[in-house]
């Protein structure tokens, strides 16, 4: 491959089908496209690297234990100037029970520390005693959020997590810098040239726009504007941002209509099976919801829903169908997509005739194929036998709508070959095995092929960016990135997806990562 100082293709292999010998000097390997990642968060990731990890926690004890050990490691934090971080909690370790503040007092190195942990699913938060003592007595209400007082305070959910965020001493631009950058050095290491950003505020995408200047910004970021104040307008704000390098884009919008399904928050048309007095939470109202993504549209932005449940997926495509009537009057809407590419955010539970509406218009589904394997352990006792079968984590069935796949980074790993078996077999990436503990694919109907789910790391997330021909191949005329692996991907054992490592990765003709190893010289 060759290409010009400005990293743009100007010879490539001759035959690309197969993915060829990349060979520089002795080494061999094999050259795929560069990796997008359709769908995460690049500053909570950078924040989330200095955090406390309580993924895989099994119980308030090792919680605990977690906290703990950071404590002795970062003594400095817990301080009502900087709080405690952390994530990956799941009332599931609690026996199904949410979190209380008092719990985080059992442990006398933890007591009276200022601490906020993120759910799993970053749609709950729980407090210590310290923050919750911020607060005010009563709480006002919060339409669109919940606020857990069973079996006591302490865990605040989509829209009430505004009650603490509002006490929350924001990290400082050089907090921020130091995540951003020790974000893209991390997802280097696992073949990730470029990202789309799903929620960015005015102000960090300021800074994004200062440190994409520096020679340290190596990432190619697509990023969604998200208001300060969530479903709003905030034109006052708003700005697109294009680049010749294409290093940065802003052109898109980020709206959210429900919230998630772990905490019983993503907005149903009936009830949850195992929770039947309710449907989940609408964050915004239909008619709000439609008026929102018409001005965006109208102002030229994509608009890019977060959808869950499916009511909120249904009301997604009312809003986005009401948007084309206004944005193209007469014609079909189809047309009217293909010029726009609305996307859902998720796409993850969508009734039949709402599937039928989404392939009829074209509307872009953006699907993380490890949700469906991280959630397949409770979303049939969520949501029913037949509303899973028929709704739930559709991969194969939206296959025409060219989906963008991605993580939900720091939600789940950002390594996307763990997406890659996740899609392809439909099986937990950590442990090989479906939801009964064994090698069958849940609803393995849905799978992709290889090839597939690659064109949803690659392809997809070029053309749900308007970055086709530029980005996801390798191509005369397209941005010069790609990742060396040391065995081509079609001739491994499905199994070994797993564990694939990256040797190099390349953004616009430059390494920005090289593994470590003695066998191969460097």
């Amino acid at each position: 491959m060759t290409y010009n100082p400005e990293g743009i293709l100007t010879a490539v292999f001759d035959d690309l089908t197969s993915y060829p010998i990349y060979k520089a000097g002795t080494r061999h390997g094999y050259a795929y496209p560069g990796l997008w990642d359709g769908h995460g968060h690049l500053l909570q990731y950078g924040e989330m690297l200095e955090s406390v990890n309580l993924f895989g926690s099994e119980s308030m004890d090792d919680v605990l234990g977690k906290i703990s050990l950071y404590l002795d490691k970062n003594p400095q934090v817990g301080t009502s100037t900087e709080w405690l971080r952390g994530i990956g909690w799941d009332q599931a370790a609690f026996g199904g029970k949410m979190p209380t503040s008092l719990e985080l007092e059992d442990d006398d190195s933890i007591k009276g520390k200022y601490i906020m942990l993120d759910r799993v699913d970053v749609h709950c938060i729980w407090v210590s005693q310290a923050v919750l003592n911020l607060l005010p007595d009563p709480l006002p209400e919060t339409p669109g959020g919940e606020v857990i007082t069973a079996p006591g305070p302490g865990v605040f959910c989509d829209n009430a997590m505004d009650l603490v965020l509002k006490y929350f001493p924001r990290p400082s631009k050089s907090q921020k810098t130091r995540f951003i950058k020790n974000a893209m050095k991390d997802l280097h290491s696992l073949g990730i040239v470029g990202i789309h950003d799903a929620g960015v505020p005015p102000a960090d995408i300021q800074l994004y726009e200062e440190l994409v200047e520096d020679k340290d910004w190596s990432l190619r970021v697509y990023a969604m504007l998200e208001c300060e104040k969530r479903n709003t307008v905030c034109f006052d704000d708003a700005f697109k941002v294009t680049r010749d390098d294409g290093l940065l884009d802003v052109r898109s919008v980020k709206l959210f209509a429900d919230g998630a399904l772990g905490s019983w928050g993503s907005a149903m048309i009936t009830p949850y099976t195992d929770h039947t007095n309710s449907s989940g939470s609408l964050l915004v109202n239909a008619s709000t919801l439609t008026n929102l993504t018409t001005a965006w549209a109208s102002a030229g932005y994509q608009v890019n829903i977060h959808a869950i449940g499916d009511l909120a997926n249904r009301l997604a495509i009312d809003a986005m169908t009401a948007a084309f009537d206004a944005l193209c009057p007469d014609t079909p809407h189809h047309d009217c997509q293909a010029l726009h590419r609305f996307r859902i955010e998720h796409a993850q539970i969508i009734h039949p005739d709402d599937q039928k509406r989404m392939l009829e218009m074209g509307i872009i589904p953006s699907i993380q194929p490890t949700h469906a394997t991280s959630d397949m352990a409770y979303a049939e006792t969520r949501l029913g036998p037949q509303r899973t079968k028929e709704e739930a984590y559709r991969m194969r069935s939206l296959l025409p709508l060219n989906p963008v796949l991605g993580s939900d980074f720091p939600v789940e790993p950002a390594n996307i070959f763990q997406g890659l078996f996740a899609a392809v077999t439909r099986r937990s990436p950590h442990t090989g095995l479906g939801a009964d503990g064994d090698e069958k694919g849940w609803y393995a109907d849905e799978t992709l092929t290889l090839e597939e789910a690659l064109k949803g790391f690659t392809l997809g997330p070029a053309h749900a960016a308007f970055l086709e021909g530029k980005a996801g191949a390798i191509e005369v005329g397209g941005f010069a990135d790609w990742i060396v692996l040391d065995e081509p991907l079609e001739e491994m054992d499905i199994d070994e997806l797993r564990s694939v490592k990256v040797r190099e990765t390349w953004v616009a003709g430059k390494l920005v990562y090289r593994r470590f190893d003695k066998s191969l010289g460097y």
